[in-house]
């Protein structure tokens, strides 16, 4: 891509991500973008549809850089170091993390973020030595649905406690349910948290 268009691109999502933490989305225009981002309404319509278009961008860059930085370096690694460093990206991108789960206007965002966790969780359930104890569509929902929470309630409430604690904990709770560290190693290598 153009460093010209890259440039451009990345100053319209800055000048989104402003406006979304000073307003609700369904109240900002195509205009307030453009001016924002000082540039003309029609450059932001030469890299974007709508609003609506530039949002689901945004969240796809978001949400890959997160899925990315939960990928281990070293694949023998255990699964606390992936783990950190994807709680460490979320304490570094506070602001937009927060900006989006807070937009109630958003619904999305959440809804993107459960369906990524999710495919991961399936895969690792998949792995478990005593699956056969547990009904797969149950434990998949349940597990999902705790760690979007999770998140969510770290994020919302400024991450009052480190990454580190966040991660201990996770591990702990997910050890409780079934889910071994072995199996959550092998995995967290191909899926998100």
């Amino acid at each position: 891509m153009d460093r010209r268009v890259r440039k451009t691109r990345e100053t319209i999502t800055e000048a989104f991500m402003e406006l979304l933490k000073e307003k609700d989305f369904e109240r900002i225009t195509i205009n307030e973008i453009a001016e924002r981002a000082d540039v003309n309404r029609g450059t932001v319509y030469l890299h974007y549809e709508d609003k609506f278009d530039l949002l689901t961008r945004c969240i796809e860059t978001y949400l890959q850089e997160l899925d990315d930085s939960c990928r281990p370096y070293d694949l023998s690694a255990p699964p606390e170091e992936s783990l950190l460093r994807t709680f460490e990206y979320l304490e570094r991108n506070a602001e937009i993390f927060s900006v989006l789960i807070r937009q109630e206007s958003i619904p999305v965002f959440r809804a993107r973020l459960a369906a990524m966790l999710k495919q991961g969780i399936e895969r690792q359930f998949d792995c478990l030595e005593r699956r056969d104890l547990l009904n797969r569509e149950i434990a998949v929902q349940f597990l999902t649905t705790a760690v979007v929470g999770l998140l969510e309630w770290w994020i919302v409430r400024s991450m009052p406690y480190p990454a580190s604690e966040m991660v201990k904990q996770l591990l702990l709770l997910l050890e409780g349910h079934g889910i071994d560290r072995n199996a959550l190693n092998a995995q967290i290598s191909s899926s998100p948290l």
